[in-house]
């Protein structure tokens, strides 16, 4: 009976990329085209921002990585997140007892999404990876960094700090390294508190502020 449904539903909307829109198949999150690409993007690695020992983002923020992030940030296609932490699970890199440490929203913007996007992705990134998840950061109501400029973001960086313990060793995650002053930020609050060594994955790595959307 739930196949019948399951196929009914199916004929009257048919399941679409929640990246590009495409037809793709029921049980995927993704088209077949989005995923290529997906697997297909070249990773970044970086010295990281300061107090971050080093930056890995799974792809530059262009393409499907672009879509993904903003469909999961502005749509709210949770489904994404899942996508999002596979990604960047191909670029986990290889040192012992990380901790995963979401790179926290500020909590008005947590209320208005009724989601926080890096938490989302920090997740499901810990569940595969099987490794343990440390929410211990918090970050203060302040101006968005989303299309604010370059120098905007660096002056005025997000105030964040440690409540509760931390790991000795933190994979900080979070959807798009920019100019890395919320990485900074995130990364000084941990080392405040104890935290040794701080490794920042994403999912895209932006080269430059250009637009809102960015």
């Amino acid at each position: 009976m739930r196949a019948v449904l399951r196929q009914a539903v199916t004929l009257l909307a048919p399941p679409q990329c929640a990246a590009c829109a495409a037809s793709c198949d029921a049980d995927s999150v993704l088209c077949t085209v989005c995923e290529q690409r997906l697997v297909a993007a070249v990773p970044v690695t970086e010295p990281g921002p300061p107090d971050v020992d080093l930056a890995i983002s799974a792809s530059s923020f262009d393409g499907t990585a672009r879509r993904i992030v903003h469909g999961l940030k502005y749509a709210r296609r949770l489904a994404l997140a899942d996508v999002a932490a596979e990604a960047m699970l191909r670029v986990l890199p290889c040192e012992p007892d990380l901790s995963v440490v979401p790179v926290p929203a500020g909590l008005w913007r947590w209320r208005w999404r009724g989601f926080d996007p890096a938490e989302e992705i920090a997740a499901a990134l810990a569940s595969r990876a099987a490794l343990p998840l440390a929410a211990c950061l918090r970050r203060a109501t302040g101006r968005r960094q989303v299309g604010r400029r370059r120098m905007d973001r660096l002056s005025d960086p997000p105030r964040v700090w440690a409540a509760g313990s931390v790991p000795d060793r933190a994979l900080l995650v979070d959807d798009v390294w920019t100019t890395g002053a919320t990485l900074s930020s995130c990364a000084h609050a941990l080392r405040a508190s104890g935290c040794r060594r701080v490794v920042a994955l994403t999912l895209a790595r932006a080269l430059a502020v250009s637009t809102p959307s960015a």
